[in-house]
């Protein structure tokens, strides 16, 4: 009884391996990959608003609250940032509001300019 439940098993398999093969080739693929960070770096520069609430030199990051980001989807929120260089902490001040641009760089967000 379990050598024929085994045998039709595996004739199912054979039997729908061709289509399943041909599915997979008609689709995209790279669906669901996820470019190179520096790709995505150049791709998409992102701009918003927000106050400084904290900053870190050490660590090269900053906390800001800000306003939502259309095209990421995302509403106002607080969250930290790192910089792509520290001299732009310099020009932070702590409840200072300010725009500001930044990148999509692995899983971190960086910023790039502050105006």
């Amino acid at each position: 009884m379990k050598v024929v439940m085994f045998v039709a098993a595996a004739s199912l398999v054979i039997q729908t391996f061709p289509a399943m093969v041909q599915a997979a080739e008609t689709q995209d693929p790279h669906a669901g990959h996820h470019m190179p960070s520096e790709t995505k770096a150049q791709a998409a520069t992102y701009k918003a608003s927000g106050v400084v609430k904290k900053i870190d030199a050490a660590k090269g990051s900053v906390t800001l609250a800000h306003g939502p980001v259309a095209e990421l989807k995302w509403p106002a929120m607080t969250m930290g940032f790192t910089v792509k260089d520290k001299a732009l902490l310099e020009k932070l001040v702590v409840g200072k509001k300010i725009d500001f641009e930044f990148i999509e760089q692995g899983k971190s967000y960086v910023v790039t300019a502050v105006k």
